[in-house]
């Protein structure tokens, strides 16, 4: 964690008096300590209230090596600290006695921050913003999928309904199930700006309000955590994978970003072309610059670059404008001239990585721009993203970038994990070879 003034440690006290104050009035026995690994993926230990106290000065300690990517068994032991800010009660579990969640932070034995904690990856991200002056804000477009139960190995999943975009009718079951999932998410302190059927079947959307960027990586983690619990308490199945359908958009997770100074947005100026400052147009073009480098973190996954090559505006090329919903950065114009409405979106994320690490890359390559002054140029050859992971692997492992901002045990172990996953992917016979060469040959 930063260097925490006095006063931060005043707050931080009354957080954990606050906490632990919650637990006894409303009758809470179960305390849920959440992190996630280098791949995104939610852990949890639970303890009882008694113990909350110790785990705020000294954390919960836990095996490190059995984590996906956090150590080697030689250097194992690891501490997770519950963040008291992130505190929020569970609102799916209404049967007494209640329970909570916070996220943690995962440390060393000595109290060093773990190098391996993708919540410590973006902090330090964020930590660099800070010194420039800037705080970064973001604002995700969570797409998913439901499906009427969990798809078997082999067959093709199917989806709730088959509407399409922003269909409302009695046979589109979404908007119930939108509708619970949005009083969750409320119930936990997570601002919801809106929600829809999205163009594919089955397909959903909800939007997130704005908040810091560490802030909204926990709650991304919380409401895909949130989508589940609903859908299998509604009988359904609900999926991330980016693009479960060949004849169907995949989901993404489209992030609207701005830096502010203080109450001013660092990405507005009234007199330039969009609104767009030049601090706006540089981080634009950092993005630009190092896309290539950072996809493998914003699509992580095998079936990530199905989504990006398989068109329903889904980003494939290096590209920036103002309207074009293909770009790989946007930027919004739905109200000119307002000065907190001026940001960017960047296009290529989808709902399926590990948010803390798919932000961290993504601001870091902005702020070079910002910091380098790069110059934001036409779109009148635009390069490609990466086709495929081993593409995107490539890529990343010659970025001095991404290496900076994962730290080095983050990035080695992201190629080796993703290189295995490509390797394993390569070699499978897949259905459509099934279908098209075994009768005819």
């Amino acid at each position: 964690m930063p260097f925490m003034s006095p006063n931060d440690s005043e707050h931080m006290s009354k957080q954990e008096d606050f906490v632990l104050r919650t637990l006894e009035e409303r009758n809470i026995r179960f305390v849920r300590l959440w992190f996630t690994d280098v791949l995104g993926f939610l852990k949890s230990v639970a303890i009882a209230p008694a113990e909350l106290q110790s785990a705020f000065s000294e954390g919960i300690g836990f095996d490190g090596s059995a984590i996906e990517g956090f150590a080697r068994i030689t250097e194992s032991d690891m501490l997770a600290k519950p963040d008291p800010t992130s505190f929020s009660i569970l609102p799916w579990r209404t049967e007494a006695p209640g329970a909570a969640r916070m996220f943690c932070d995962i440390t060393m034995p000595d109290g060093s921050p773990s190098p391996s904690d993708p919540r410590n990856v973006l902090r330090r991200t964020l930590n660099k913003a800070a010194e420039m002056g800037y705080t970064c804000y973001t604002h995700p477009e969570i797409e998913f999928f439901l499906f009427n139960e969990k798809p078997e190995i082999g067959k093709a999943p199917v989806p709730v309904d088959q509407g399409g975009y922003f269909d409302h009718t009695p046979a589109v079951v979404g908007h119930d199930f939108r509708r619970q999932a949005i009083t969750m998410l409320e119930a936990m302190g997570i601002s919801v700006e809106f929600s829809h059927h999205e163009g594919a079947p089955g397909q959903q959307e909800i939007d997130l309000r704005y908040a810091d960027a560490l802030s909204t990586a926990d709650n991304i983690m919380t409401f895909r955590h949130v989508i589940k619990e609903v859908a299998l308490e509604q009988g359904f199945y609900a999926s991330f994978m980016p693009k479960p359908f060949t004849e169907h958009p995949g989901s993404g997770m489209h992030t609207h970003v701005s830096l502010f100074k203080g109450e001013e947005n660092a990405f507005y100026d009234p007199s330039a072309e969009f609104n767009l400052s030049a601090t706006g147009r540089s981080f634009i073009a950092g993005i630009l610059k190092h896309a290539p480098e950072i996809t493998a973190i914003t699509n992580q996954w095998v079936n990530s670059y199905k989504r990006l090559h398989g068109g329903g505006e889904a980003p494939a090329f290096v590209n920036w404008g103002p309207s074009d919903r293909g770009a790989l950065v946007r930027v919004p114009m739905y109200k000119p001239k307002k000065e907190n409405s001026t940001r960017i979106e960047f296009r290529s994320p989808d709902s399926a990585c590990n948010p803390y690490l798919a932000y961290a890359v993504m601001l870091a390559a902005g702020l070079a721009g910002v910091e380098g002054q790069y110059e934001l140029t036409n779109n009148s050859e635009p390069d490609s993203l990466p086709a495929n992971l081993d593409e995107a692997i490539a890529a990343m492992e010659k970025s001095t970038l991404v290496r900076e901002t994962l730290g080095e045990h983050v990035f080695e172990f992201v190629l080796r994990n993703k290189r295995a996953e490509w390797q394993d992917y390569r070699r499978q016979v897949s259905a459509y070879e099934l279908d098209r060469y075994l009768p005819v040959l």
